[in-house]
């Protein structure tokens, strides 16, 4: 009988390590609130030396993101939906129905930059509850109008996550559908396919602090659809994106997010957000952080299409644009005007590359490299 007393208390007195060391498992506690002003700081899309790869996965996993530097910011804010446009409260609201939300936040329409829109104020509707954390529809005023935009059935809900989320819960998905309309004005539309599959967690490091962390991998299929006014309609195919999320306990938003698009089984880093405090921008300069700005869209681009530089600054009217392949080939290099704030490089310019190719902007801020796919 001693001898069990004393395995009992030798078995107790070993420290928990066994018990700490395990997925964090995300629930609705996890996800914004009303009230919620989350700081994100935006870094550049090319990682530091010292970053490890995207390939780390499987349990007890250790990522150091320390080397982040924060080239922009931004505030994403979390409201009551009493907040919105009565015709926004009237859909979204406590008579909704399925597309009853329990918050909102602004945020940008898939519209591709440089096309003109009759929408302003736009914002996402959602809905948290014990199961899962859905989109169920935007708003956006219309000449001071709120003009409601739900999904075609609770069925096609975008549904980002399900509960409860841990490196063992098995994958999910969701194929989401919603359109926006005004006879004459513009139309807008998303089909959407959404996985979300867990493949690793572990301790994450960043410039905001350490963290127990459960990292989630999305995989998105989009076709959008965008017609101004009577004009012909386009529609797009997106790329696959991928969204390396790493969620943890109380964060309320992922901790980091590196998001990928993927062509021909080629994946290639066009974004990475983290949460954050507030950080004064000395990148090198001011000229710097408004060179973060410059967008290249689409991308990735089909062959056959122009692609469209955006964020330049008031004062550029006119930039140079140089491109190689990942060898350092010159592809082209040609001036281009900038027009509302809007540069196009015609589908000629490229010729007949496909694969990687990196841009030389040269702006009156200085020069801007971006990387763009084309299939």
């Amino acid at each position: 009988m001693l001898r069990h007393f004393y395995a009992l208390v030798l078995l107790l007195s070993l420290p928990p390590t066994a018990a700490v060391a395990q997925s964090p498992s995300i629930d609705r506690t996890d996800m914004p609130i009303i009230g919620d002003s989350l700081r994100l700081s935006q870094a550049a899309a090319q990682l530091p030396a010292t970053a490890p790869p995207l390939s780390r996965r499987g349990a007890n996993q250790t990522w150091n993101y320390t080397g982040l530097q924060p080239v922009s910011q931004r505030v994403e804010r979390y409201a009551n939906v009493n907040t919105t446009a009565l015709t926004l409260q009237f859909t979204f609201g406590p008579t909704g129905g399925v597309n009853r939300a329990t918050l909102v936040s602004p945020q940008n329409l898939p519209v591709p930059p440089g096309v003109p829109v009759p929408f302003t104020d736009p914002v996402e509707f959602y809905n948290l509850s014990n199961a899962d954390f859905r989109s169920v529809g935007f708003g956006a005023l219309v000449s001071g109008f709120g003009l409601p935009a739900t999904y075609q059935s609770q069925a096609q809900q975008d549904v980002i996550y399900r509960f409860p989320l841990s490196y063992t819960s098995a994958p999910d998905s969701s194929n989401s559908y919603f359109q926006i309309s005004v006879p004459g004005t513009g139309f807008l539309s998303r089909k959407r396919k959404r996985v979300n599959r867990p493949d690793a967690w572990g301790t994450l490091t960043t410039p905001f602090g350490t963290f127990q962390t459960v990292r989630l991998v999305t995989r998105l299929e989009d076709h959008d659809s965008v017609a101004v006014g009577a004009g012909a309609g386009q529609g797009l195919t997106l790329p696959v994106q991928r969204e390396y999320k790493w969620l943890a306990k109380g964060i309320h938003v992922p901790v980091l997010t590196i998001t990928t698009a993927v062509v021909a089984g080629q994946e290639t880093i066009t974004g990475v957000e983290y949460r954050d405090v507030y950080r004064r921008i000395v990148t090198a300069n001011r000229e710097a952080a408004a060179l973060a700005a410059v967008t290249a869209f689409p991308n990735p681009i089909s062959a056959g299409s122009a692609l469209q530089l955006t964020g330049f600054a008031s004062s550029d009217r006119r930039i140079r644009v140089s491109a190689t392949d990942l060898t350092g080939r010159l592809l082209f290099d040609r001036a281009a005007l900038v027009l509302q704030g809007v540069a196009t490089v015609p589908a000629e310019a490229f010729g007949r590359f496909r694969g990687v190719a990196v841009l030389r902007l040269q702006t009156d801020q200085g020069v801007a490299v971006r990387r763009v796919v084309r299939q």
